[in-house]
């Protein structure tokens, strides 16, 4: 069984608690409650666990939104209207990615689910129908406009991340601004209107030129940079001709499954592997693994 990184999360989501005004209003007067510690939007960890604290080191006006309980104690994460989120770091901030290797399995999904959410009320202050300003609602996982009542709520954008096989070797890209020598599986966003299966086989051949069929899926994650879910998958190319978009990626090569495997093992090979927490990673196992 594969746990891609930001997923196994440890907390109950109890949504009940998210449709009863009065049994919030218990839970965040409840003595055992937590706050995620979170420097902008960099969680601080403990060790290899996540930093809680008290309620009441909350920023002013902030919005609490309830992530769950944990072993029935509710947990926390405040959303600070002072806080830009175009001030976020990227994913590729080094404070970020140390953190995000560092922390335990699980502990990675309740911070995808925070930063997710923190992300999403800071840019959804506005209704989107009529342009009044809209109010935090079912503890914090909505808000609703008071002018039009309109309800709103966190949305997941789908992702197809995907190698193409050909003759025993994987197709694998590197993206513009990447580090030296990085090379990943190909990703795009879903299109209105479109599968998967036919998602992942335009994604390739307009990147790479490659033609492929077959997909087949292999797993999933959450992607909270700001709020994707990947859709990992494998398809077979019907030849190994390259035509790369030269506006979509900087180059595209064919691995031998033997490299794949010398790479993730921490050896030598002609590329950087993907981090252990990005589902192209366990993409890759998965491949190597047969």
């Amino acid at each position: 069984m594969m746990y891609p990184g930001f997923t196994g999360g440890l907390l109950d989501r109890a949504d009940h608690l998210r449709q009863d005004a009065d049994a919030f209003a218990r839970a965040l007067a409840d003595p055992a409650a937590r706050l995620l510690r979170l420097n902008g939007l960099i969680p601080e960890i403990d060790r290899d666990r996540l930093g809680w604290t008290s309620l009441a080191d909350a920023p002013d006006g902030a919005i609490l939104v309830l992530l769950g309980l944990d072993a029935g104690a509710p947990r926390f994460v405040a959303v600070d209207p002072a806080f830009s989120p175009d001030g976020a770091p990227a994913m590729r901030h080094p404070e970020l990615m140390a953190a995000l290797a560092a922390l335990a399995p699980g502990e990675s999904a309740t911070y995808a689910a925070a930063r997710s959410l923190v992300d999403w009320h800071l840019r959804h202050g506005f209704c989107a129908r009529c342009g009044s300003a809209t109010e935090p609602f079912r503890a914090g996982w909505g808000r609703h406009c008071p002018a039009c009542g309109a309800e709103h709520f966190p949305r997941v954008d789908p992702v197809v991340i995907m190698i193409a096989e050909h003759d025993g070797r994987a197709l694998l890209a590197r993206g513009p601004g990447w580090p030296e020598g990085r090379y990943s599986a190909l990703a795009g966003f879903l299109e209105p209107g479109e599968s998967i299966e036919e998602a992942v086989a335009r994604e390739i051949a307009e990147e790479s030129g490659v033609r492929v069929s077959n997909v087949r899926y292999v797993a999933s994650q959450p992607w909270p940079f700001p709020s994707s879910l990947m859709i990992a998958c494998v398809a077979d190319a019907e030849d190994d001709t390259i035509a790369i978009d030269p506006h979509e990626i900087d180059d595209a090569i064919w691995v031998s499954r033997d490299a794949v495997r010398a790479v993730l093992a921490g050896g030598e090979g002609p590329f950087l592997p993907p981090p252990p927490y990005a589902i192209a990673h366990t993409l890759l196992t998965a491949w190597v693994e047969g």
